[in-house]
């Protein structure tokens, strides 16, 4: 009996490409396949930088409903995934935005006890999901290392060692050049480099 050869590995970016180009043309159930694909990475990415599942959640959502709405205008099917951070690391920096003008404005209004009583649960909320994910000792090293760096070398160290992407995916999200990208992440490293702490969690962080 004549051997068969074995199926070829599936290739996911191979994948990503195909899904994305029929869900350009109009094929919706692969870009549904699409989401259940990369949600999990665009959640965890967004979950990292709002500290809240339910703004996350929300955020996500968004990601996915701007990408579907905008797919006529992708020209480089290849470059899907990179495209859909893009679209995250903006629609974070609007949640920020946000935050912002609305710490601004509490600022400028009577301390009401309703206002309060709001604020404490979502407070509680972030701080339990926190723990429910991750250790609460380790994340507060971090946030306290990251608070060192640039917002670019926070950035850029955040979707290296957390998110996964290489230099040149972090290149195409941010819209810079990969020798600026990889710069930034020298200097963010170069930090930390004698901390002992920050060499466990890179450790640990890479893949």
């Amino acid at each position: 009996m004549a051997a068969t050869s074995s199926p070829p590995t599936p290739n996911r970016d191979t994948d990503v490409s195909q899904l994305a180009t029929a869900a350009r043309d109009g094929n919706r159930f692969a870009f549904q396949q699409l989401v259940a694909m990369l949600e999990p990475r665009i959640f965890r990415m967004i979950f990292y930088r709002t500290r809240s599942r339910e703004d996350a959640e929300d955020i996500c959502q968004d990601v996915f409903l701007k990408a579907f709405r905008n797919l006529k205008k992708l020209q480089q099917p290849e470059r899907f995934e990179s495209w859909l951070f893009r679209i995250a690391v903006n629609r974070v920096k609007d949640y920020h935005r946000r935050q912002k003008f609305r710490s601004l404005f509490s600022v400028l209004q009577d301390n009401d006890s309703q206002d309060d009583a709001q604020a404490e649960p979502a407070a509680e909320r972030s701080t339990d999901t926190m723990d429910a994910i991750v250790r609460k000792e380790f994340w507060q090293k971090v946030h306290t290392m990251l608070d060192q760096l640039s917002k670019m070398e926070q950035e850029v160290f955040l979707l290296r060692f957390i998110d996964d992407l290489v230099i040149n995916e972090i290149a195409e999200v941010l819209h810079k050049s990969e020798s600026t990208v990889k710069t930034h992440l020298y200097r963010a490293l170069g930090k930390f480099k004698k901390d002992a702490a920050f060499r466990a969690f890179i450790k640990e962080a890479q893949p």
